[in-house]
């Protein structure tokens, strides 16, 4: 089950996101007239099949930026080269993911 919640233009989703939520996650997107810039909390995502990932990529490549704060959510991110939003700054979670990993390997 798959909730949604659209506040301003941040688009809450929490729990799985499979194909047929995939789809209506896609219509709600495409048909508002929303800012240009669309924030997509994954957060609260335990689970996203493959057409979930191809939407999630979609709206990435349109502009979408994504939150994610749990191990869950940031793997997806990764995986899909989604843009991250932290603190006000956008970012690809592959720069950083090397960027801790040749820290870790310094200690």
């Amino acid at each position: 089950m798959l909730r949604v919640y659209l506040h301003d233009s941040v688009l809450k989703l929490e729990g799985r996101l499979t194909a047929a939520d995939a789809d209506h996650i896609c219509t709600l997107m495409t048909g508002t007239d929303t800012q240009p810039k669309i924030l997509i909390d994954l957060t609260d995502v335990t689970f996203v099949d493959l057409v979930g990932e191809t939407v999630l990529s979609f709206l990435g490549r349109g502009g979408a930026e994504f939150i994610a704060e749990t191990a869950y959510s940031l793997d997806v991110c990764e995986r899909l080269g989604l843009r991250l939003t932290r603190n006000g700054r956008s970012e690809t979670l592959q720069s950083e993911v090397r960027g801790r990993s040749s820290r870790m390997g310094d200690a």
